[in-house]
């Protein structure tokens, strides 16, 4: 048997000693079945028996030790003396001989040659770019070899070793040789959100040609976002993909991607979902969120898998809020990467060359980053790139490091200048860069010591982008998400108008991916979804809208809701809405949906309403708002039709005093604490509680004023909703007033 060759059918996640972090995965994940290119790894062993051979272990030793590892510039030496000396060196002849004929057996000419260190693709330490792997490999296979052994003392892995606490000399380099996959396609898979860490998504990156230009953030990939527990795609956004990098028999180019190419998706819909059962299945394997680079060349490959490190180490029970306490002038937005605030001096570094300039606790302001930038990335206070995407070396390196940044930046470089003070805003979906320094607020909560509460605490949430960091909160799910801000943001046509355009498939998908992504994020806590709500003239604002819309003296009162749908004018469109909810809870399977149906003013309404959803065999719980006097008046028979109540105190307030909620004049008249309003909620709690039909509120009123949440808490509310920035401090109050009531 050789001493120093281990094909992967031999391999397993074991064997990190022998064939380092990678290549044991590798070897895991071809004895599960997956689609791994075979190959074999030259083994650790191998490399100390190089090492030992040559007499360079005292050599590197004292290099190392002389090194001032901190300072740039003599890590820099350190680093490009050892590598001088290992690539220098010769390969024993045994070891040589075994290698040669490892590479025959494996039978493929071209074959990818890729570092696997002792240290690697550890649940803490991902030492991901840390050392060198080379394509496209024939001829000069005992080169990239060597090659590799010496990329254990780049200037990167030996700073990260430094960082990480590492004992330089008690890491070892194996080598894996594999197969070489020449893709069309390429990219990266989380089987966790990389920027929250929630564990119910999974998102892939990909792009067209090699990896390497998302990594190094020259290529804006497609990204998919996937609901793990059925492998169903949620939200899919395209990337901007106008270059390649391609491999061929003649070695690597650049190559301009095709317009057409460049719209379209660089996978289908079911690849996507295929790689993410792949996924999936890896984490189920493995026990532990994964961090997977993927390849598409006839088929869909993998080609690495790793234990994902950022949220891993995390403390799951944290929950930390940053808020600005303050604005100024925007000077740019990209991707937010770190969920965090930073605010500092600016320095402007445009290249590796100038590295030495940069001080500990600047923002750091570049194009793009590699692996050779990570000595200043780990000493800075935020970083701001001009290019990259979210799965890029400055979005990766970011996490882990804990560095909040902003992604892919349009000219930032130009906008702002070395010594510039800034405040870089990554706690949010998009991230902002503000000019001066700006002061914030940092809270930490302990979700694992917030109260149990009695009353739901649920949150409004409009924009599917918010979802995400919100479900995050100790909260029980949503009380309101709003079709109308998914309609308005991500479709922006009026629906009549997209059946004229023959565009329903497109308008369905969206609207399926707008609320999708938001009950994903909460599964399996409930999610209530309103139907459209739009008034005629909200609806006449949206494009071709209005040829559809008639002109109402008060639309507040006019032509929205279930009136709305049982029209036959209007109920195209409304199908259109309960197809999307089909497929949401039928085929993405969120079946924590609960559907409910605005402005329902009349028996005759909530009957016709009923049978249209039923007629479309969605079986979901549907609810009805409570907003008009009739719904308090007649709760007793709207309980018999619908499963829950959500008390809309703003039209409740407005069509209970009879008073213009969007009139100046009468503003300080309007107040949802009115004796008047306050009977209203008194009367339809009491009579759902008795036909066994929960009663909660949407309204923005507990948002506003803690005394009205007293009120409901003191009446037996089921639950109450409100905005996200004030949800804790709400389950807060309510856990204090449940020990009073």
């Amino acid at each position: 048997m050789p001493k120093y060759i281990i094909f992967f059918k031999d391999i397993r996640r074991k064997d990190v000693a022998k064939v380092g972090g990678k290549t044991s995965s590798l070897g895991e994940m071809f004895s599960i079945g997956l689609p791994v290119p075979n190959g074999f790894a030259i083994t650790a062993d191998a490399y100390r028996y190089f090492i030992t051979f040559n007499k360079l272990d005292k050599r590197i030793r004292q290099i190392v030790k002389k090194a001032d590892i901190k300072n740039v510039r003599s890590l820099h030496a350190a680093g490009s003396e050892i590598r001088k000396l290992i690539e220098g060196s010769k390969f024993p002849k045994d070891m040589e001989k075994e290698i040669t004929a490892a590479y025959k057996k494996l039978g493929s000419k071209y074959v990818a040659v890729r570092s696997s260190a002792t240290a690697e693709d550890l649940p803490d330490a991902s030492f991901a770019g840390q050392q060198e792997s080379y394509m496209n490999v024939s001829s000069d296979i005992l080169d990239k070899v060597k090659k590799c052994f010496a990329s254990l003392f780049t200037d990167r892995a030996i700073s990260y070793r430094e960082d990480k606490k590492f004992d330089h000399f008690k890491v070892y380099l194996s080598v894996a040789v594999q197969k070489q996959i020449f893709s069309k396609v390429s990219g990266v898979m989380f089987t966790l959100d990389p920027d929250s860490g929630h564990r119910n998504f999974i998102v892939i990156n990909g792009s067209y040609g090699l990896g390497d230009y998302i990594v190094q953030g020259k290529v804006v990939p497609d990204e998919f976002v996937i609901f793990k527990k059925t492998c169903k795609i949620v939200d899919k956004k395209l990337g901007d993909k106008k270059i390649m990098e391609i491999r061929s028999k003649i070695g690597v180019h650049r190559k301009t991607v095709t317009e057409s190419m460049q719209n379209k998706f660089s996978l289908t819909d079911k690849e996507a979902e295929q790689l993410a059962n792949y996924g999936k299945l890896i984490e189920e394997h493995y026990g532990c969120a994964m961090d997977i680079e993927w390849a598409k060349g006839d088929k869909l490959y993998l080609i690495q898998a790793r234990p994902e490190t950022v949220h891993s180490s995390k403390n799951p029970s944290e929950y930390v809020e940053y808020a600005l306490n303050e604005r100024s002038r925007k000077i740019g937005e990209g991707i937010a990467v770190g969920k965090k605030i930073a605010a500092g001096e600016v320095n402007v570094i445009r290249s590796v060359k100038e590295m030495s300039k940069f001080k500990p606790g600047q923002i750091l302001v570049t194009v793009m980053t590699d692996p050779d930038w990570e000595p200043i990335m780990k000493i800075a206070a935020g970083i701001v790139t001009e290019e990259g995407g979210r799965t890029s070396h400055a979005a990766i390196v970011s996490r882990e490091l804990g560095v909040p940044a902003v992604i892919g930046v349009p000219n930032i470089t130009k906008l702002v200048k070395t010594g510039d003070k800034i405040t870089l805003d990554s706690s949010r979906e998009s991230g902002i860069i503000y000019h001066g320094l700006l002061k914030y607020t940092i809270i930490k909560h302990d979700i694992a010591k917030m109260p149990k509460t009695k009353t739901k605490i649920y949150v409004n949430v409009g924009i599917p982008e918010e979802a995400m960091q919100a479900s995050l909160m100790p909260v029980d799910g949503v009380g309101l998400a709003r079709e109308e801000f998914i309609a308005s943001s991500f479709i922006g046509y009026h629906p009549m108008e997209m059946i004229r355009l023959k565009r329903e498939a497109e308008f369905i998908q969206k609207l399926t991916f707008g609320i999708a992504k938001i009950a994903a994020a909460f599964y399996p806590r409930p999610v209530v979804v309103r139907l459209s709500d739009f008034k005629t003239n909200e609806y006449a604002t949206l494009k071709g809208g209005q040829k559809y819309e008639p002109k109402e003296s008060n639309p507040m009162i006019g032509y929205r809701g279930a009136s709305r749908y049982i029209s036959k004018f209007f109920e195209p469109s409304f199908r259109m809405e309960l197809k999307a909810m089909k497929k949401i809870v039928h085929e993405i399977g969120l079946d924590n949906v609960k559907i409910m149906v605005p402005f329902c003013r009349t028996m005759n309404e909530a009957e016709k309403t009923l049978r249209l959803i039923k007629s479309e065999k969605i079986h979901a719980e549907v609810g009805v708002m409570a907003e008009i006097p009739s719904n308090i008046i007649l709760a007793d028979k709207f309980s018999k039709h619908f499963m829950f109540f959500s008390i809309g105190s703003n039209d409740l307030t407005q069509l209970t005093l009879g008073i213009d909620r969007d009139s100046e004049l009468l503003a300080p008249e309007f107040d949802e604490r009115d004796d008047a309003v306050k009977r209203s909620i008194h009367h339809l709690i009491t009579t759902a509680h008795k036909y066994k039909r929960t009663v909660g509120i949407c309204g923005q009123a507990p948002s506003d004023y803690p005394d009205f949440t007293t009120f409901l808490v003191k009446e037996g509310i089921d639950s109450i909703s409100v905005n996200p920035d004030v949800a804790i401090k709400t389950k807060l109050h309510v856990a204090k007033l449940e020990k009073i009531f």
